[in-house]
């Protein structure tokens, strides 16, 4: 089941004194966070919406306005897991969300053999990596189309590894 809710990223620390707060980005870009107009934090089970007045991309964080008026406040969330909900997340057309995509299995597209399950997507220099969980241990796969063929987040992800790669 997709969840509503995704993971988008976590509060570093205050940011001045009026409350703002600095915020690790789990996004694909600083765009995607800093251009919403609202975010979650799960508190004893139930999300609870703030609304974002301000935002802006700073180096690899985002500075946020959520409503919060000083900075023992903003210092009292330092830690918290913010999430945006599904919905506000713009997806492009053929694209998933890597939560959709954890424990899918890993298919070679052409024999339909199942290589393991995706564990986690590791950002790198070159790119994105696909730790894949497999009988014998961990795979890593570099997100490449010579690599990854199609991702389907109801069927799985179809590659075309190199000969021996899995073995």
């Amino acid at each position: 089941m997709k969840k509503e809710y995704i993971e988008c990223g976590k509060i570093l620390a205050p940011h001045g004194v009026k409350g703002l707060v600095k915020v690790e980005s789990w996004c694909d870009s600083l765009k995607v966070l800093s251009t919403r107009r609202r975010i979650y934090v799960l508190k004893n089970g139930e999300y609870v919406e703030y609304p974002v007045t301000s935002a802006s991309a700073a180096a690899d964080t985002v500075i946020m306005n959520i409503g919060i008026d000083s900075r023992e406040s903003a210092q009292a969330m330092k830690g918290t897991v913010l999430y945006l909900k599904r919905e506000d997340i713009p997806v492009p057309k053929g694209a998933a969300l890597i939560s959709d995509m954890i424990d899918l299995p890993v298919i070679d597209v052409d024999t339909g053999k199942v290589y393991g399950t995706l564990a986690e997507v590791t950002d790198v220099p070159q790119g994105k990596l696909y730790c894949i969980k497999t009988d014998t241990g961990m795979a890593y796969l570099p997100e490449r189309p010579e690599f990854v063929k199609k991702i389907d987040v109801d069927a799985g992800i179809f590659v075309k590894p190199i000969p021996g790669f899995f073995d």
